[in-house]
C-alpha cells in the first residue's frame, strides 16, 4: 500500500491489513490514538514514565487482540476500553503499594496542560481551515461523518444515496481533506 492509502484507510481497514500481517498498518494505528491515550494515563497518573509504561502495556495489548475486534464498534472505543483496563490494573497494583499519606494527596488535574492546550487548538484550527476550504459536498459529509459522528448508513438514508456511494465519497472527502492540511503545513 502507498503512504497516502494508510493516511486516508479508516481504522477497521488497517486493523484488517494488521490481520492480514500489515505491520505498517498497526503503526498508523497506533500513530492515531498514540497522543490521546498518552494523554490519558499521564493526567491519571501524573508520571510520565508510568504512561509510557501503560502505552506500551496497552498497544501490545491491542496488537495481541487485534483478532477479537469487531467492527460493531469503533477502534477508538476498543482501544480506550484496553486503555482503561489497563488504567484500572495499574492503579489496583499501585494501591497496594502506596502509603496512607500517598492515598489522600490531591488528585492530579484531569485538564490538559498549557502546551496540551496550545497544540490541540493548533490542530482545530488547521481542521477548521481545511474544512472550510473544502467543496460543499465533501465539506457535509465528514461533518457527518466525523463531527456528528453518524453511521455510514445513517448518512446514505439522509442523503438519499446507496451505501457504496457514500462509502466511496466519504473517502474521497478524506484525501481531500488530508491534502489541504498537508498544503496548509508547507
Amino acid at each position: 500500500m502507498e503512504i497516502d492509502d494508510y493516511i486516508v484507510a479508516d481504522d477497521a481497514q488497517l486493523a484488517a491489513l494488521v490481520l492480514q500481517g500489515d505491520q505498517a498498518a498497526f503503526g498508523y494505528l497506533f500513530d492515531r490514538y498514540r497522543e490521546a491515550i498518552y494523554r490519558l494515563f499521564v493526567q491519571r497518573t501524573g508520571d510520565k514514565s508510568d504512561a509510557d509504561d501503560l502505552l506500551q502495556e496497552t498497544f501490545i495489548k491491542v496488537y495481541m487482540n487485534i483478532d477479537r475486534y469487531s467492527p460493531d464498534y469503533t477502534f477508538g472505543q476498543w482501544v480506550y476500553t484496553i486503555a482503561r483496563n489497563t488504567l484500572i490494573d495499574y492503579l489496583r497494583r499501585r494501591s497496594d503499594d502506596v502509603s496512607i499519606d500517598e492515598r489522600f494527596l490531591s488528585p492530579v488535574s484531569p485538564g490538559p496542560t498549557p502546551e496540551e492546550s496550545v497544540i490541540d487548538a493548533q490542530r482545530r484550527t488547521q481542521f477548521e481551515a481545511g474544512l472550510s476550504r473544502l467543496t460543499p459536498a465533501y465539506r457535509q459529509l465528514i461533518v457527518m461523518r466525523f463531527i456528528e459522528e453518524r453511521s455510514y448508513e445513517e448518512i446514505a438514508e439522509s442523503l438519499g444515496r446507496g451505501m457504496n456511494t457514500i462509502k466511496t465519497q466519504i473517502r474521497r472527502a478524506k484525501e481531500a481533506m488530508c491534502r489541504l492540511i498537508v498544503e496548509h503545513e508547507e
